[in-house]
């Protein structure tokens, strides 16, 4: 049982879900004018967890063959067959039951909003089949976690939230196409679209850098919308000298620190926005 556990933590990079859960928290808070309650918090992780693992098994799902024929990928759980399709379907309505009783444990709007939701991050892995836009969509999928945490927490829609949702689009949608670098000369042998595929390593570089700049110009009104003080403007600066650091990694399309620019340098970027944001609302 821990070695299929295991199996299926690695077959949708449970690691990952440091990305969207920190904001989604984050925005709670904010929701919240300071620490949500704590059923409300809870649910919204489990929701979390629910809505990555179905997105993820269905991504696999969907990516199996090409996933096999991709040097990089083709060790993954599903091509390796460690993991049949039929499990990996089961696992995805497991984890869409999970994200719908966690929605019904919120509140109407948020159990009314799921199926929208569960459409986008279903969407997505289809979208590199047709448009070199996929890494927005990819951003869409993970900026809806701070807008269902809001409604979670509130109950309705606010546009204030809509700032923090852009700048989680555009963070994401630049580190992603980083990460796409990886496969240039396989996606243009499959057929697949990516910025870099299209456009280049250096232009898709440039965009991701612009992506970024949105992204911390977003991040950074936040402060103004909010009222947030000293505490989150001190995580601002750091998020702000992770992102250069992020882009000195892969300066020139070297793909040699791609992974640490990727998963480490991102996971702390969402986790010190949301510890500055708690620390500003405790001080």
């Amino acid at each position: 049982m821990l070695s299929d556990l295991i199996a299926y933590g690695r077959m949708i990079k449970f690691s990952h879900t440091v990305f969207a859960l920190p904001f989604a928290l984050m925005a709670a808070w904010l929701a919240a004018g300071g620490v949500p309650a704590t059923d409300k918090a809870g649910w919204i992780v489990v929701a979390m967890v629910g809505a990555r693992s179905a997105a993820m098994g269905m991504n696999r799902l969907v990516d199996r063959h090409i996933d096999g024929l991709n040097p990089r990928t083709r060790e993954r759980a599903l091509p390796r067959g460690d993991i049949s399709p039929q499990a990996t379907r089961w696992f995805i309505i497991a984890a869409v039951a999970v994200l719908e009783l966690a929605a019904w444990r919120l509140n109407p709007l948020c159990l009314k909003l799921s199926p929208i939701a569960l459409a986008v991050l279903f969407g997505y892995s289809y979208s590199k089949r047709f448009t070199a836009l996929s890494h927005l969509i990819l951003g869409v999928a993970l900026g809806l976690a701070p807008l269902g945490a809001w409604i979670a927490v509130t109950g309705r829609f606010d546009p204030a939230i809509v700032v923090l949702c852009l700048g989680v689009v555009c963070w994401v949608a630049g580190f992603d196409t980083i990460y796409a670098l990886q496969d240039v000369d396989f996606d243009r042998h499959a057929g697949l679209r990516s910025l870099p595929a299209r456009f280049g390593a250096r232009p898709a570089l440039w965009i991701a850098r612009l992506l970024h700049l949105i992204a911390f110009a977003c991040f950074a009104f936040v402060e103004r919308l909010f009222h947030l003080g000293p505490a989150y403007d001190l995580g601002l600066f750091l998020v702000a000298g992770l992102m250069v650091y992020e882009h000195t990694l892969v300066h020139g399309g070297r793909l040699v620190h791609i992974e640490r620019a990727f998963f480490t340098l991102n996971g702390y970027i969402s986790v010190t926005l949301f510890t500055f944001t708690v620390l500003d609302y405790a001080l």
